[in-house]
C-alpha cells in the first residue's frame, strides 16, 4: 500500500522518519479528516469539509488552536480526499498558529485507527508521550490539558472523552466506573438503559496502543478499543460542557448556536454588539451592514458580506463574500461562499446554498437544496428538493 506522509512544506515524509524533538517531550495530535464530506454537501463540493468555515473559521483550525493550547507542536491530519487542497490552504494556518502541520494521505480509506499506524512514527517519537486523536467533525470546549492529565494519573492506555446525551438509545454507550473511570464495555444501541455516556470522538493515547494497531483499515472504536478495555486499561474522563457532531447542516447549526454561546461565557469580546444585534452574534470586520436590520440569535457572517437595509437573519450562516440585498429574510439556512440574495426575498427551514448561487427578487426557499453555481428564478416550497 503506497501510502505517504506529506510534510506542509512540501517534504515527502517516508514510513522511515522520526520526530524526534529537543527538549521536553511535547504531544503530539492526529485529526480524523475523514473522506468526501457527503452529509454536508453542497458545501463540500468547493471544499474539503474540513475548511469549510465554522464561526468564521475553518473547522480544522478550532481543533488546531485547542491542540496547540494543550502543548501540541505537531498535527497529522490523515485523510483521503484533495489532501493537495488541504495542504495549499493549511500553509496560512500553520504560520498563524506557529505548529506544524502535515497531511497524511490514504490510498484508500483507512477508517478510524488505520492511520494511526501509517504516522505510527510521529506519534510515536521515542519519548513515551502520549498523543491525542481527534474526529474532525466535532466541536467542544477541548479540555484537553485536563483529559491528559487524567490520562497519565490513571496510567491507561488510553482514555476516551465521553459526553452525556438525552436519548441513549440512538447511539453506543460507555458503561465505566463513574470514580476510577475504568471502562467496562460498550453497549450499541441498548434497548434498555445502561448509561447516558457516549462516546465523543475524542481519544488520548500512549503509544503502545500502536503495538495493537496494523496499517490496514480498521475502526478503533470497534476493534482496538475493546480489546483495550479487556485488559483494563481503557478509561473515560467526562466532557464538562457543550458537544455537538458538525457533520451535517442541522447539526452543523445547532452546532453553531452551542459555540457562540460558549464564546459569550468566555470571550463575549469577540462578539457583535449593537442595537441591531439579538442574542449571540459573530460578523467579520470587513463586513458591511445596512440601516434597519435585525440579525440573531446565532448568526455568523464570514468575510466580504454585504447586508442590505431591512435583512432579517437568524439561526443562520453566512460564508465569504454573500450579498442579501433590502428587507430579504434568511433563517436556519447556510448560504455558500459568494451567493447573491434578491430584494424581499426569503430562504428559511434548513436550507443549503452553494457557492456562486444567484436567488432573485422575491423568490422563497423553503429548505431547498441548491448546488454551486446557479441561477434561482422560482421559489421552491417543498422541503429537502436539490436543485441541481
Amino acid at each position: 500500500m503506497d501510502n505517504v506522509v506529506l510534510a506542509m512544506h512540501g517534504l515527502l515524509v517516508d514510513d522511515e522518519m522520526t520526530a524526534q524533538q529537543e527538549g521536553d517531550p511535547k504531544p503530539k495530535a492526529l485529526v480524523l479528516v475523514g473522506g468526501y464530506g457527503t452529509r454536508l454537501r453542497p458545501l463540500t463540493l468547493t471544499v474539503p469539509k474540513p475548511i469549510v468555515d465554522f464561526a468564521n473559521k475553518p473547522m480544522i483550525c478550532h481543533q488546531i488552536e485547542a491542540l496547540k493550547e494543550a502543548g501540541c507542536d505537531e498535527v497529522v491530519l490523515a485523510i483521503n480526499y484533495r489532501p493537495h487542497v488541504m495542504m495549499e490552504f493549511l500553509k496560512e494556518w500553520e504560520e498563524k498558529l506557529d505548529i506544524k502541520i502535515t497531511c497524511s494521505q490514504e490510498e484508500e480509506p483507512m477508517g478510524t485507527a488505520g492511520p494511526l499506524a501509517l504516522a505510527r512514527k510521529i506519534l510515536d517519537n521515542g519519548s513515551g508521550a502520549p498523543f491525542f486523536v481527534l474526529n474532525s467533525d466535532v466541536t467542544c470546549d477541548y479540555p484537553l490539558k485536563e483529559m491528559m492529565e487524567f490520562h497519565k494519573k490513571s496510567k491507561a492506555e488510553a482514555t476516551i472523552l465521553v459526553t452525556k446525551v438525552e436519548d441513549p438509545s440512538k447511539y453506543g454507550v460507555v458503561v465505566y466506573d463513574k470514580e476510577s473511570g475504568l471502562i467496562d464495555r460498550f453497549v450499541e444501541k441498548p434497548k434498555e438503559f445502561v448509561g447516558d455516556r457516549i462516546n465523543a470522538g475524542i481519544y488520548c493515547c500512549s503509544p503502545e496502543i500502536l503495538q495493537r494497531i496494523e496499517p490496514r483499515p480498521t475502526s478503533i472504536e470497534k476493534e482496538i478499543f475493546p480489546a483495550v478495555a479487556a485488559d483494563k486499561k481503557l478509561y473515560a474522563t467526562e466532557l464538562d460542557g457543550y458537544w455537538m457532531d458538525v457533520g451535517q447542516p442541522q447539526d452543523y447549526l445547532t452546532g453553531l448556536a452551542l459555540h457562540l454561546a460558549s464564546k459569550k461565557r468566555k470571550r463575549s469580546e469577540e462578539l457583535a454588539q449593537g442595537d441591531n444585534i439579538e442574542g449571540n452574534v459573530i460578523i467579520d470586520t470587513s463586513c458591511k451592514i445596512g440601516k434597519g436590520c435585525k440579525i440573531g440569535p446565532n448568526v455568523s457572517i464570514g468575510q466580504g458580506c454585504e447586508i442590505g437595509d431591512g435583512v432579517r437573519l437568524s439561526n443562520c450562516v453566512l460564508l465569504h463574500r454573500v450579498k442579501v440585498k433590502n428587507y430579504s429574510h434568511v433563517a436556519d439556512s447556510i448560504l455558500g461562499w459568494g451567493t447573491q440574495v434578491g430584494r424581499w426575498a426569503r430562504i428559511e427551514n434548513k436550507a443549503v446554498i452553494g457557492e456562486d448561487v444567484f436567488i432573485k427578487d422575491e423568490v422563497a426557499l423553503n429548505g431547498a437544496i441548491v448546488l454551486p453555481h446557479k441561477d434561482i428564478k422560482e421559489s421552491v416550497t417543498e422541503p429537502g428538493k436539490i436543485i441541481m
